[in-house]
């Protein structure tokens, strides 16, 4: 599998590995950067062991992970990905998106999630996109509900939080016939 570059004038999205990480080490030690997250970037090590699981499951084909480089601000802003990805079911989830807070607010997810899921409906012709969102998430489920995603239902005590906590999963998604009019209207500026 070819690593993808994904990008426009607002942003690039490359293949994220253990050279390029490193860019990343002062905000992932950003507050509450992932709280809603089950995964854990606390500590330059976990951080590590955060993008290996990455890098792995680019090598099986499962994932697709990025960093993100906002060309605005000329910055590294943070990670996402591809993931859980059936290659025969033609489906994939975007999810796993963590931008420092300074970036949050400014268009930059936008532009992310655009090529995105460009790339996963008209480049892979996939049939359908997911985004696996904490129902406590208020702020996520509101982005992924501006970006044309329908909640198809929430997954009861499905996920264990860092803190023993046990979250429900609101399910969105968003299918290949939806993409046209969705870029057409929620994206046609892009």
């Amino acid at each position: 599998m070819i690593a993808p570059t994904l990008e426009n004038d607002r942003v690039k999205l490359s293949l994220i590995d253990l050279s390029n990480y490193k860019y990343l080490k002062s905000i992932a030690q950003e507050k509450d950067l992932i709280y809603y997250s089950p995964s854990d970037i606390s500590s330059p090590e976990k951080l590590r062991a955060y993008v290996e699981f990455a890098v792995n499951g680019y090598c099986d084909k499962s994932i697709i992970p990025f960093i993100i480089y906002d060309k605005a601000r000329n910055a590294y802003a943070g990670s996402t990905r591809f993931g859980l990805i059936s290659w025969k079911d033609k489906l994939l989830h975007i999810g796993w998106t963590w931008i420092g807070h300074e970036f949050q607010g400014t268009g930059l997810n936008a532009n992310m999630k655009f090529l995105m899921l460009q790339y996963a409906f008209e480049t892979l012709e996939f049939e359908k996109v997911e985004f696996r969102i904490d129902e406590r998430n208020t702020k996520s489920r509101r982005a992924v509900k501006k970006l044309g995603a329908q909640l198809e239902g929430v997954l009861r005590s499905n996920k264990l939080m860092k803190d023993g906590f046990r979250r429900n999963t609101c399910c969105y998604g968003i299918l290949k016939k939806e993409w046209p009019q969705i870029k057409a209207t929620i994206f046609k500026n892009f």
